[in-house]
């Protein structure tokens, strides 16, 4: 456990779209003494100027390697998480992983423990409010196993935390984006199979200046919310501030498919709903289809979520609204050379 110094924070993911922007929100706090990052591939710390900071190499399916990450901490973080895959690999990973974490967390005695759920845990089911808090129990969408899985892992980490000393956050951002969502985007290039038609249509377009991709858009809104300030909410769980519980996590604003198209200079398809519902029955029904197609459920019904809780009790004001975002988040995938 901690030292006089200060706290002991382990996390895993240290390395992905959040990870990169927690680890330095975590090293500029005073009360935080030591981090400990793990992941399966090696990274330097110093490399990124992250000085309190040390790497262990490990994987949350073994859970010798996260007893050895927790051993000695105050507060543990559970970031790894995979958003795409096969629904076989995510459960494995993903439920059987985060068990490895959670229960792990409270052997250890671990005062807190911070997890990265998402607004997909309430599922996409017409039935549910259109507006939602945190009071609003998630079901999960049986048809899109990230979304399922999401929710059934709260209600694992509510059975493993119940009758423990540890006190839980829970925060279930929408889609996060930013400046340096490269991980995000890179996945879903590759899901969608892009890779390298992207050079190639991005000649094609130079050569026929109004030739431009069309997104299709049925005007569904959605949020976003940028790494960074899901960043400083975790930071504030992790110094105990507010009170354990569920938290919402989004920019201010809402934006459609249209807003995309409009930031990419790309055309807008403007689609019925209707289609929207088929094509996600349709997706539920092929499994040979790309695992990320399953994401049309998404747009089936608007998720907008509320986030007074995590204003009033933590202090939370996102910096970075929705369309900001959205810009930065492009110009990052223009950047990189993975959007025309």
């Amino acid at each position: 456990m901690a030292e006089a110094g200060g706290l002991t924070v382990a996390v895993t993911g240290p390395t992905g779209d959040i990870g990169r922007s927690l680890i330095p929100e975590l090293e500029r706090s005073p009360q935080i003494r030591r981090i400990v990052g793990m992941a399966r591939r090696p990274f330097d710390p110093a490399a990124r100027g992250w000085q309190k900071t040390e790497y262990r190499q490990g994987d949350v399916l073994e859970r010798e390697s996260v007893d050895e990450l927790v051993r000695e901490a105050d507060v543990v973080v559970h970031l790894a998480f995979i958003i795409f895959g096969d629904k076989d690999e995510t459960r494995e990973v993903n439920l059987r992983g985060s068990r490895n974490v959670f229960q792990a967390a409270v052997d250890a005695g671990a005062r807190r423990l911070v997890y990265t759920s998402s607004v997909a845990a309430y599922g996409f089911d017409k039935e549910r409010p259109t507006e939602l808090t945190e009071d609003f129990e998630p079901r999960g969408t049986a048809q899109f196993y990230y979304s399922a899985q999401k929710a059934e892992l709260e209600g694992l980490l509510r059975e493993i935390v119940a009758d423990s000393s540890t006190d839980a956050y829970v925060f279930r951002p929408c889609i996060v984006a930013g400046s340096d969502a490269l991980l995000l985007v890179e996945d879903v290039v590759r899901q969608f199979q892009l890779g390298g038609r992207v050079e190639r249509l991005r000649g094609l377009f130079q050569r026929v200046p109004k030739l431009r991709p069309a997104i299709p858009d049925n005007g569904t809104p959605f949020q976003l919310v940028h790494h960074d300030d899901v960043a400083s909410a975790l930071r504030a769980a992790v110094l105990g501030e507010g009170e354990p519980g569920v938290y919402n996590l989004a920019a201010d604003g809402t934006l459609t498919m249209a807003d995309v198209a409009r930031e990419l200079d790309w055309y807008r398809l403007p689609i019925p709903q209707a289609a929207v519902t088929g094509a996600a029955e349709l997706v539920g029904r092929l499994s040979f289809l790309p695992p990320g197609l399953a994401w049309v459920h998404a747009l089936r019904v608007a998720s907008i979520m509320k986030t007074d809780r995590a204003r009033e009790k933590l202090g939370w004001t996102p910096r970075h609204d929705g369309q900001e975002t959205l810009r930065q988040t492009v110009e990052c995938a223009r950047a990189n050379g993975l959007v025309v």
